[in-house]
């Protein structure tokens, strides 16, 4: 005789659509890597500054920013026309620790650059002078 899980009455469980929607979305943020306030997926390997080897290929990389940035909030457009390159911005609206990410594709890798904030440069001190005596 087979047992309900965790039931008083004797009805089988039934898996309920929510919860599959729920495990899916915290398998695809689950280890996901924040730098600067952006998300990298999981497994993406430092090259430089600002700048990381994504795991999978460019149109896998792009789905997997569709799911963490909808394309909505987070207007996307392509930034280069060569043969042979792909690349797509996708801008971070709000502007608030990172502008937005470069993805792209050259010499079967993909790349994703985050581009930093534009910082105002504080304008320079001048030395302050002492009123001198008079003679």
């Amino acid at each position: 005789m087979m047992r309900a899980l965790d039931t008083s009455n004797r009805r089988f469980y039934k898996a309920r659509p929510l919860g599959a929607a729920l495990l899916a979305l915290w398998v695809t943020t689950a280890g996901a890597e924040m730098v600067s306030g952006a998300q990298l997926p999981d497994g993406s390997q430092k090259v430089g500054e600002n700048r990381y080897r994504a795991p999978k290929d460019f149109e896998g990389t792009l789905e997997y920013y569709r799911s963490v940035y909808s394309t909505s909030s987070y207007p996307r457009r392509q930034i280069v026309n060569q043969p042979g390159v792909k690349a797509v911005h996708i801008s971070n609206p709000s502007g608030k620790n990172f502008a937005g990410l470069n993805i792209y594709e050259a010499n079967d890798e993909v790349r994703i650059y985050i581009v930093p904030t534009q910082q105002a440069p504080k304008p320079a001190k001048k030395p302050e002078t002492k009123p001198g005596k008079k003679k």
